[in-house]
């Protein structure tokens, strides 16, 4: 068998007529590593030889602007800093330096409303496991297009199963690393199931969290039982709507909100279960392992927590991206 050798100019030729159809969906990316902002989806490429590529050494965080307004930025970045201190990873800049820099990727992307994925790495320098191999760490901001789930799927409900992928260390749930193979397998499950979603089962039976969601359910009591935040990812979407439920309680809407050992059993029997994720807000799930979740459809709750988010994003005053030039 032969395979050409390829020169320097015909790898960037390549990369130049490089057209694929997800390429649309991004917009803009930032990278230490060249040092500036590009917007070539083809040239949007980080070095074999970092660290989070070969051995998923490396933390992000993933969040939204919506009328570009910057949603939750500040939670997200607070997040990072306990990653980054989890993995023993210092940031390389500040989180001054990273607002800025996620601001400005932003603007460059033209786009009101976008995902934004913030990643930082060990860095480039050796093919080893050794972090030492690595002399600088990375910076990679990926601003996407925001695509939402149909909106039937909100009117509607999801489904959602069981996962058989077992649950993260409890050390390991509370970073977000960019090693996500454990997610990657959840979601393949979801899909070959033909479902929305599935949840995770830690070895005791109790709810643990989605791919990249996090699970509540509302009992016949009324209470918000959220899976204790010690065994999965404490999510920035749920705990925010933790907060925005509290008046509920004194209203009378729920009877208490609090973290809690979730079984399946008491998921099935729940009058409401509710999906929380940075891109779609809510979703309601209406079938669980094949059962139905209260009455088949949405239910009151999960109304109300959709329109008090989206009330919280559309009034979000925290940051703003700078006016492009």
């Amino acid at each position: 068998m032969s395979i050409r050798r390829l020169s320097f100019d015909e790898v960037i030729d390549r990369l130049l007529l490089l057209k694929e159809p997800f390429h649309k969906d991004y917009l803009a990316m930032y990278s230490s590593w060249y040092g500036g902002i590009i917007t070539d989806p083809a040239l949007m490429m980080v070095p074999v030889d970092d660290h989070m590529v070969h051995r998923g050494d490396g933390i992000f965080e993933a969040f939204k602007c919506v009328n570009w307004k910057v949603y939750g930025l500040h939670r997200h970045l607070a997040r990072l800093e306990r990653s980054a201190k989890a993995s023993m990873l210092d940031l390389p800049m500040s989180r001054i330096q990273l607002e800025e820099i996620v601001l400005c990727t932003i603007a460059a992307a033209s786009e009101p409303d976008s995902l934004v994925k913030l990643l930082v790495s060990r860095g480039p320098g050796g093919l080893s496991a050794n972090p030492y191999e690595c002399p600088a760490r990375q910076v990679y901001v990926i601003v996407s297009r925001l695509n939402l789930p149909p909106e039937e799927k909100y009117l509607e409900g999801v489904k959602l199963i069981s996962s058989n992928v077992p649950i993260k260390q409890e050390y390991l749930a509370n970073i977000k690393s960019c090693n996500y193979l454990p997610n990657a397998l959840m979601k393949k499950e979801s899909e070959d199931a033909g479902a929305d979603f599935a949840v995770s089962i830690d070895d005791r039976g109790f709810l643990g969290e989605g791919p990249t969601e996090n699970i509540g359910i509302i009992t016949k009591k009324r209470e918000f039982l959220v899976p204790r935040f010690h065994r999965v990812l404490r999510g920035t979407t749920i705990t925010r709507v933790m907060e925005l439920a509290q008046p509920m309680v004194a209203s009378g809407e729920l009877s208490d909100v609090r973290e809690a050992d979730i079984t399946v059993e008491q998921a099935h029997e729940a009058a409401e279960i509710i999906m929380f994720g940075t891109t779609f807000d809510v979703l309601s799930v209406v079938d669980f392992d094949g059962r139905q979740v209260g009455e088949g459809k949405p239910g009151p709750i999960y109304r109300v927590f959709r329109e008090i988010l989206n009330r919280d994003i559309r009034e979000c005053r925290e940051m703003l991206t700078p006016v492009k030039e």
